[in-house]
């Protein structure tokens, strides 16, 4: 299994998680490493006479490596922008346990079958302090992802793929408890439930402010989403651990 990440992965958001900033130090970079596995990922497309199928039973589940960069503006005390980057491609080769036909292509049950599947996404968040006293804040917003999603199988000289870039707006929370003067704990959530599809990531997690610049962080995070109409059926389901290092400036 492989899983590549083109340049620093970005959350999701996507998402870099607790990168809050302050006006003394309205920038902050955060990039974040750390391992994914999949519980969940069934395909069909169409979505209507597609045969459905794991994705993970070819790619495999993980554990495998990522990363994500996120940069965050405390434009003043109230009023915040992050920018997330999150690219994620995973591959492998395995057996289908049954015939499968994708995009029109028949891939036969046995035979050693390539999958690739991928989900870059890019998010803008607008966040706003809507409580604040001592030792906790709550932040609420907006946050606009673009997506890059592709599902592709090969078999021998078969091969068939689905792809599709949209736009998904989705409601931001976070919050912080202090725990005395260098320790945080975060929770984050982007997400949007309703019509065909849907996406909830949530993440939780502790910082530690070495100083007014640098911070360090580790943290759980897992996203469930997908799509489900005539055209493609996708619906999986991410966890992650991680580390991160955060700079202000």
């Amino acid at each position: 299994m492989r899983l590549r990440q083109l340049g620093f992965c970005l959350s999701a958001s996507a998402l870099c998680f607790g990168c809050a900033s302050s006006p003394e130090r309205p920038f902050r970079v955060r990039a974040e490493l750390g391992s994914l596995w999949q519980s969940r990922n069934d395909s069909a497309v169409p979505g209507d006479i597609g045969t459905r199928f794991a994705v993970d039973e070819l790619t495999g589940s993980g554990a495998v490596p990522f990363g994500r960069l996120a940069f965050d503006w405390a434009i003043d005390e109230n009023h915040g922008l992050r920018a997330v980057a999150a690219p994620l491609e995973l591959s492998g080769d395995g057996a289908l346990d049954q015939d499968v036909l994708f995009q029109g292509r028949t891939f036969a049950a046995g035979a050693r079958t390539r999958a690739r599947y991928q989900f870059n996404s890019y998010r803008l968040t607008y966040r706003y302090l809507w409580f604040s006293e001592e030792l906790w804040q709550l932040r609420v917003g907006a946050t606009g992802l673009v997506r890059d999603a592709a599902i592709e199988l090969e078999q021998g000289a078969t091969s068939a793929s689905e792809s599709n870039v949209g736009f998904v707006p989705l409601l931001h929370l976070d919050g912080d408890v202090r725990l005395g003067d260098h320790w945080h704990l975060e929770a984050e959530f982007d997400g949007l439930a309703g019509g065909p599809g849907r996406l909830l990531e949530l993440t939780l997690g502790a910082r530690y402010d070495v100083d007014d610049r640098w911070s360090l962080g580790l943290g759980y995070r897992t996203l469930e989403g997908g799509v489900d109409t005539d055209s493609v059926y996708s619906f999986a389901w991410l966890h992650s651990v991680f580390f991160n290092v955060g700079f202000g400036f």
